[in-house]
């Protein structure tokens, strides 16, 4: 599939490449943050507007990345060596164009600094600040989000991976606008294209484009799959044949469980907390083995079934791995 789908994905950046001026995607049309906050009356600037050429910049280098990544599946050598060289000057152009010496985005917004550190575009040492300012923008915003289309699919991902998974969990259970579930609250069954499709009171967005199913911002989903219940792909085994159940029991939830259907059969991960004790059941397809990350267990007696089993501590996390099966965990979580 990488073989058919190569020659595009090198002839995109390359298109990308001959359009660009001193490194920069900085010039012609851009939809941009499509649909990101705006606030009604704006006196004090809190529409989350962010840069488009930013974002286009971002992008470039997220594609050129995903060349490389490509390239070295194919065993292409020598475009990885030239996507390497160009994408090191491309986030070198990131940098003294949008980011100040001290680690501020040019664009302080939400989805400004999401797409910089998902994107791995910000040097380490500057990192950890600017998860830290995505925290304290969520926080000034009364924990709400305000990214559209392009920061959304990414929002909650990157606090958890900056340990932040308790601010995800705020912006998951938000239930006023902007947020997930202000839809729910307003009778929605379906995704809506705008945060507000139908407005506190009653009536509609822009009639002219007012999508009531509309996927971009069900995204949140990918994050609910692999956090909320843990499932998540091993990059070095495609197709699941290897992968990973981490569930993070967080925001007030008591009990959540998913699956889903690989090639080598259904994945399944259902947990519930009762009385400071988590019962975690997993289900393992024929052919495959998993990495079991049981949260807040490194110092707990876990048993499988009822038997006592052997872990191996990760911080506060206890793992370990198990072929295909059935399993049902049990323990009480440190607090």
């Amino acid at each position: 599939m990488l073989e058919v789908q190569y020659p595009s994905m090198k002839k995109w950046v390359d298109y990308i490449t001959a359009q660009s001026r001193n490194e920069l995607w900085n010039h012609g049309p851009h939809f941009g943050d499509w649909l990101f906050y705006s606030a009604p009356y704006d006196n004090d600037g809190r529409s989350a507007i962010t840069d488009k050429y930013l974002i286009a910049q971002a992008f470039y280098i997220h594609s050129t990345q995903n060349v490389i990544n490509a390239a070295r599946v194919l065993g292409i050598n020598a475009d990885v060596a030239k996507y390497e060289e160009l994408i090191t000057r491309l986030k070198n152009a990131f940098l003294r164009e949008y980011v100040t010496p001290n680690g501020r985005m040019v664009s302080s917004t939400q989805t400004a600094y999401v797409l910089a550190l998902n994107f791995d575009i910000l040097p380490e040492e500057q990192r950890a600040t600017a998860a830290k300012r995505l925290v304290d923008n969520i926080g000034a915003y009364g924990n709400h989000l305000t990214t559209g289309f392009l920061g959304t699919p990414y929002l909650c991902h990157v606090l958890t991976r900056y340990g932040y998974t308790d601010v995800a969990y705020k912006l998951l259970m938000q239930e006023s606008y902007p947020s997930w579930l202000y839809p729910v609250k307003m009778g929605a069954t379906t995704i809506w294209e705008r945060w507000d499709g139908i407005k506190p009171d009653g009536t509609f967005q822009d009639v002219g484009m007012n999508s009531f199913n509309h996927y971009a911002y069900g995204a949140i989903g990918d994050w609910m799959y692999k956090t909320v219940t843990g499932i998540q792909p091993d990059p070095a085994a495609p197709g699941y044949k290897q992968f990973r159940i981490q569930p993070r029991p967080g925001g007030g939830l008591t009990q959540a469980s998913a699956e889903f259907k690989s090639l080598y059969g259904t994945i399944a991960s259902k947990w519930k907390l009762d009385g400071g004790k988590l019962k975690l059941e997993v289900t393992v397809p024929a052919n495959t083995t998993a990495k079991i990350v049981l949260p807040g267990a490194a110092s707990a007696s876990v048993t499988e079934s009822g038997k006592a089993v052997q872990t191996t501590a990760e911080g506060k996390d206890a793992a370990l791995q198990v072929g295909s099966g059935n399993y049902a965990f049990e323990y009480t979580m440190a607090k």
